[in-house]
């Protein structure tokens, strides 16, 4: 086999970083900076839901979503994500990437606006059309992924590709943030307006009538940034890689880029015809030749992705009650619904100032120093660490004079999983895949992590409840409690360091080079 190059990708390989690169991480950053504002701002106001729409005269704590709601409301935009993820994966390899961009992005906003206007004030009413409102916008959200990945390796030097397409998901940390600071701000304008006493001085004026207002505008502010980079987004030529290997226009591809990259490059029509001309280089997703080559690297990136946001998921989602639990956030009943959200809020962004942000960028630093396959098997393997040393001792950190030693080992696993397995996920599938099947199978991987996102969230908020019926959360069975869920959530982090082994690292390589699609079979 000899290996051919064409010129417009060899230039895109060893461009020097420039502003356009800078612009395509904003853009395609932004699209992510709003997946995260919108998965995760929820998590923030679902305590306040209940408190608004499931208040019962005379209990002794503030109203709860019911499990069957709870589970559908924060459910719904995972399964929506899955099915954005694979149906817009596959269609960024049919029509192309710039095609199908600029309606998952319009998807998002919209969605997000409806999931704030929510139908009617009656909880069945609410529930429903926030419910099939955040299942389009997961869906939305869903087709961000293997878009936004594929373009920006598409776009990527050889040398800083890992770096760029790390820091597109990145962007994440700074929406989880942005997330947690809105709601402290706008909690913080609604407590000092309409101020309120604690649900046990008086369970009714504790929840205001304007609270009703509060999470409907936390929900709606996360169409902002989306809606900001739409012109862009359309501004944006297709990838010279998609243009040349799929569309076979190597006309297109070389003027596209000569723009983008500001200086002259030859169309290279027979090259194409050359490489197009390989049988080589002609399988398709289901052929007995993908599943050679590239069968166990699916396996690996699906698996290792999968067995993350089990993980990952269960404690963001869910993070808010393990910090009830060891008393971090004060019981319900000592707080009005806005105080409630503040204290949330509060601790969430805590959490993601101190180690989901700097895990991130971490990663961007040392991804094409280090490699992916270091930088996801050390992440693993510290999960699995300090999942375990909170787990086992787990009584010792119920202690209030032991909280910030909890909370401290508790930063450490989202760091890691920042600084390891959660971009690295997200990098690698963007890699090592042909051309025209790149975006399906990053689809395909990032769908079976929504897929564990999906166990892990419902998984947990069953699992973890307490082994004594009488002590669990009201509608819920009698589970294996907090400190035997995160035994099991460290025994996962595990089995992820172990299907590791199945990814190749791609540092320093073409996506040609990674993929096969420069070989032609000599005469």
């Amino acid at each position: 086999m000899a290996k051919e190059q064409l010129e417009v990708l060899n230039a895109l390989d060893v461009a020097k970083t420039q502003w356009y690169h800078f612009t395509a991480i904003i853009i395609a950053g932004m699209g992510f900076f709003t997946d995260a504002y919108d998965l995760f701002c929820l998590s923030l106001v679902t305590k306040l839901l209940g408190r608004i729409y499931y208040h019962v005269d005379g209990a002794a704590k503030p109203g709860s979503l019911p499990p069957n709601v709870s589970a559908a409301v924060n459910g719904v935009a995972l399964v929506g994500t899955l099915s954005g993820q694979l149906f817009f994966g596959w269609l960024g390899d049919k029509l192309g990437r710039k095609r199908v961009y600029g309606l998952t992005l319009m998807l998002m906003v919209l969605c997000s606006v409806c999931s704030g206007l929510s139908l009617g004030h009656d909880a069945k009413a609410v529930m429903s059309t926030l419910c099939f409102f955040r299942f389009w916008l997961g869906f939305g959200i869903g087709g961000d992924y293997p878009l936004s990945a594929t373009i920006m390796s598409e776009y990527a030097s050889k040398k800083t590709r890992g770096a760029f397409i790390a820091a597109v998901f990145a962007m994440q940390g700074f929406g989880i943030l942005a997330g947690g600071i809105f709601a402290i701000i706008i909690s913080s304008v609604f407590e000092a307006k309409y101020s309120a006493p604690s649900y046990q001085v008086d369970p009714i004026a504790s929840t205001i009538p304007q609270a009703d207002y509060l999470w409907r505008i936390i929900v709606m502010v996360g169409a902002l940034p989306a809606a900001m980079t739409y012109y862009w987004r359309m501004k944006m030529p297709e990838t010279a890689r998609y243009t040349a290997l799929v569309a076979k226009n190597a006309q297109q591809a070389a003027s596209d880029m000569s723009k983008v990259l500001q200086v002259d490059i030859e169309a290279e029509t027979q090259k194409i015809e050359k490489l197009d001309g390989q049988s080589a280089n002609s399988f398709g997703l289901f052929s007995s030749k993908f599943l050679r080559r590239h069968g166990l690297h699916l396996l690996g990136t699906a698996s290792t992705w999968f067995l993350l946001d089990i993980a990952f998921y269960s404690q963001n989602l869910f993070q808010k009650d393990i910090f009830s639990a060891i008393g971090w956030i004060p019981p319900a009943k000592t707080m009005n619904a806005v105080q409630e959200v503040y204290r949330i809020a509060r601790a969430q962004t805590l959490i993601a100032l101190c180690s989901t942000v700097p895990g991130y960028w971490f990663t961007v630093a040392f991804i094409d120093k280090i490699g992916r396959f270091a930088i996801q098997l050390m992440g693993f393997f510290f999960m699995t660490v300090f999942m375990f040393a909170i787990a086992i001792p787990y009584k010792h950190w119920t202690h209030s004079e032991n909280r910030i030693g909890f909370v401290v080992l508790y930063s450490f696993t989202f760091f890691f999983a920042n600084f390891g397995p959660n971009a690295t996920t997200f990098v690698v599938p963007a890699e090592i895949f042909p051309a025209r099947l790149r975006s399906t199978c990053h689809g395909i991987s990032a769908a079976s992590g929504k897929l564990g996102a999906i166990v892990g969230a419902f998984g947990f908020l069953y699992l973890a409840q307490n082994q004594d019926k009488a002590k669990a959360d009201a509608g819920y069975p009698a589970g294996i409690g907090v400190r035997n869920s995160l035994l099991v959530l460290g025994v996962v982090n595990l089995l992820g360091l172990l299907f590791t082994f199945l990814v190749p690292e791609s540092k320093g390589k073409s996506l040609e080079e990674m993929s096969g699609e420069n070989e032609v079979e000599e005469q």
